[in-house]
């Protein structure tokens, strides 16, 4: 898992670096910022963080679920969650994301939203799935 989160950082480093060797030091560089307070983009960031990683453990690591729909599945969330959140706080959902942009930049001024909001979004979404398949061991029916 480690291994996972710093392969994750450093390929947004690199698309970061690659960015603002392509476009200059003039461009953002895609940094996640608020456009309400830092509160309500915390919120917006785990609620949707949550929503994903539900998707994402019942569909892709569920031994139960049909693999060939955990695509369409992840991808509807990750656009429905774009539509909603992208106005709040730039609906980053993925911590590495919002960090390799700003760690490029040097502006750090809200990252402390983009690290919070998806742990904690993941941490609740991995303790209900675990609660609601507690004693489940049956297959899905074919």
């Amino acid at each position: 898992m480690l291994t996972y989160a710093i392969a994750q950082v450093a390929g947004a480093l690199a698309g970061a670096l690659a960015l603002r060797a392509i476009l200059g030091p003039g461009v953002s560089l895609g940094v996640t910022k608020p456009a309400g307070t830092d509160l309500q983009s915390l919120a917006m960031e785990a609620v949707l963080t949550f929503f994903l990683m539900l998707v994402i453990t019942a569909v892709a690591a569920d031994t139960r679920a049909v693999g060939e729909a955990a695509a369409v599945a992840i991808g509807g969330c990750v656009a429905l969650g774009a539509l909603v959140g992208v106005p709040v706080s730039g609906a980053s959902m993925n911590p590495a994301r919002s960090l390799g942009p700003a760690l490029v930049s040097g502006d750090l001024s809200h990252i402390w939203v983009y690290l919070a909001g998806p742990l904690l979004g993941s941490v609740v979404a991995a303790a209900l799935y675990r609660w609601l398949r507690t004693g489940q061991e049956e297959p899905l029916p074919a």
